[in-house]
């Protein structure tokens, strides 16, 4: 028996979706040149806090490609990144 196939983000959910990852992303980043201020990019935290900041951008950049597969013809430039 084959899986269903998944039902794709409205519009409505990506830009939901979309303005808490653009609040996290910010953020994320934000913390991290902090950290990494205070403890230098060799220290073992602030380089994963460095890692961490960077697979959340990822993470919005994967998300915006998402949303151009699921919404084919709507404006989403923008609701990730």
């Amino acid at each position: 028996m084959r899986p269903q196939s998944p039902v794709p983000l409205t519009l409505e959910e990506h830009r939901e979706l979309g303005a808490e990852m653009r609040a996290v992303n910010a953020r994320m980043q934000e913390l991290c040149k902090v950290v990494v201020s205070v403890y230098g990019p060799h220290n073992t935290a602030a380089f994963t806090f460095i890692k961490a900041a960077e697979q959340i951008s990822r993470l919005c950049q994967d998300l915006q490609a998402q949303a151009a597969r699921d919404l084919p013809g709507y404006p989403i430039d923008g609701l990730y990144l």
